[in-house]
């Protein structure tokens, strides 16, 4: 005869939500690195093929543009700060640091931790910062980006985490890791090669960290904006060359177009009949739609 088998009834723990607001401070500048608006457009719908002509006619890079569109905006005019970050980014620093932090997974780092602030404010001025970078592909090659920079920043971020899986003191350890071997924007330390974008937690009375709320708020950052500081003497001395070339050959390509005159009649070419060729507007040289030309 059979013996009867016992079975266990399964039994579920509930999980349980528990929240901390941590504030951090800038110990690092932060570089921004939203793709410009432009970059984007051109994703969605490509740009038709330009002859040479017409490339000579577009500049290749407008630094102020550059720069004002490497911001996250907030569009809410109430806002606090007229920058922001993605809070995924918090999120996913946190879990990159789990990987080097005893204790921890990058795996259920993720799983068990949420930023849940739909806006996590930036304070600080924004400074206008040029820098040599290398592109992406096979040649590497060199170019000029232009993006803000903050010296100083500071943040707060609300952290959501399984408190019967984790501990609070343990999400504490895991963000300041993160602002020490990670960070955030370009040039971060978790690339290897720059240190930038990195943090500390501070106390929520840290005289340091309110000091930049309250210097570096929204209508501090939109006259940034509008009316850039360079970051550094190098900086300077570019922005300043750009501008000024810009000038000449505005200037230049103004008095080409005034002075271009209808060529003869050639053996291929196409005219009314008179001997004189009959240019189409397209083809006279000159300032086209406010763009000035580029070599």
């Amino acid at each position: 005869m059979a013996k009867e088998q016992k079975t266990e009834a399964v039994r579920v723990e509930r999980l349980e939500r528990a929240e901390a607001t941590l504030y951090l401070l800038g110990s690092d500048p932060l570089i921004m690195n939203r793709m410009a608006a432009k970059a984007k457009q051109q994703l969605l719908l490509p740009p038709r093929a330009k002859n040479r002509a017409e490339r000579e006619m577009v500049l290749k890079h407008e630094p102020d543009l550059e720069y004002r569109d490497s911001v996250y905006r907030c569009r809410d005019s109430g806002a606090p700060t007229y920058v922001h970050f993605p809070s995924g980014s918090f999120k996913k620093a946190m879990a990159n640091a789990a990987v080097d932090t005893p204790g921890a997974t990058k795996a259920q780092s993720g799983r068990l931790i949420k930023v849940i602030d739909e806006t996590v404010y930036i304070w600080g001025k924004p400074f206008l910062y040029m820098a040599v970078v290398r592109q992406a592909g096979f040649r590497a090659a060199p170019d000029i980006r232009t993006r803000a920079i903050f010296p100083k920043w500071a943040t707060k971020i609300t952290v959501q985490y399984v408190r019967n899986l984790i501990r609070e003191q343990d999400i504490v350890n895991l963000l300041d890791g993160a602002g020490m071997i990670i960070g955030i924007g370009d040039g971060r330390t978790e690339k290897g090669t720059f240190n930038y974008g990195g943090w500390q937690i501070v106390a929520k009375d840290d005289k340091r960290w309110h000091d930049i709320v309250r210097t570096g708020g929204r209508v501090v950052q939109e006259a940034a904006m509008r009316n850039p500081e360079c970051y550094d003497e190098d900086t300077e001395e570019l922005y300043s060359w750009y501008h000024a070339e810009v000038i000449r050959r505005e200037k230049n390509m103004l008095f080409t177009g005034a002075t271009a005159t209808p060529k003869k009649k050639s053996a291929r070419a196409q005219g009314d009949g008179t001997g004189e060729v009959i240019l189409p507007p397209s083809t006279i040289t000159g300032k086209s739609r406010g763009k000035s030309a580029s070599a």
